[in-house]
């Protein structure tokens, strides 16, 4: 008797695990989303902490998704939260080859990289944030539609695009350094640190985070909600499972 129970029960484990799953999808996405959007955070604190191994780690890890630049980067236990390519350089190496730049982690004097850059931050920082939106208005929001997500995540690509063609010049040396064009249109009415760099606060700065912020509510709130609709109209009803 006790052996069928245990097989029968063995049985439904599988079932049970899909109707649980299929209940509590969206509250695994969201900590699986935060623990990948946090873990950048704490390859500088485990540096500061003498943990080189697992910081290490997490750098590698990330390498792999990002470029990782460190003037596009911000760094944590120093000075500065971000820092120039020239104080990178003066910290580093004189150079502007972009493979030798993104080795770069920082030190004890100018601090710790975080493990990606600062569009990265802005794009999974929101798309958890959207995450925890959908999860406590779960039947209660539609999805973007598709026009309005393809609009919000097309200044990532236009922004992105644009830095790319002026990283062709030479880190430094494209028209996203200096956005001359900028000044002009604005009759250079603002600060010179505002036009030119990466420094926080200045036009990339913003644009990088603004952008990737845009593009991770775009995902969010078009995918997260409309994977939700399916989830439901899959399976109308609540479901439990018995036991024997």
């Amino acid at each position: 008797m006790n052996t069928t129970r245990t097989l029968t029960t063995a049985a439904l484990w599988p079932r049970r695990s899909l109707i649980w799953l299929r209940q509590h999808w969206l509250g695994v996405v969201t900590v699986a989303l935060g623990l990948y959007a946090g873990l950048p955070w704490l390859a500088p604190v485990f540096m500061q902490l003498g943990w080189v191994g697992p910081a290490q780690g997490i750098y590698l890890l990330y390498s792999t998704q990002c470029h990782q630049l460190p003037e596009r980067s911000f760094f944590l236990f120093g000075p500065k939260a971000m820092l120039s390519l020239a104080d990178v350089q003066s910290a580093w190496q004189a150079t502007l080859n972009p493979f030798i730049l993104r080795q770069f982690i920082g030190n004890p004097d100018v601090g710790w990289k975080v493990a990606w850059s600062d569009r990265m931050v802005a794009l999974y920082t929101s798309l958890f944030a959207a995450s925890l939106v959908v999860g406590i208005l779960r039947r209660r929001i539609r999805p973007l539609p598709i026009w309005a997500a393809l609009f919000l995540a097309l200044p990532m690509v236009i922004d992105g695009g644009t830095h790319f063609v002026s990283d062709l010049a030479g880190l430094g040396q494209g028209f996203r350094d200096t956005n001359a064009w900028l000044a002009v249109l604005t009759s250079d009415v603002l600060p010179s640190a505002f036009y030119a760099g990466d420094a926080l606060g200045s036009f990339n700065s913003w644009m990088r985070l603004i952008t990737g912020a845009l593009f991770g509510i775009s995902i969010g709130f078009w995918a997260l909600p409309y994977l939700e609709s399916i989830s439901r109209a899959a399976h109308p009803g609540a479901q439990t499972v018995s036991r024997p």
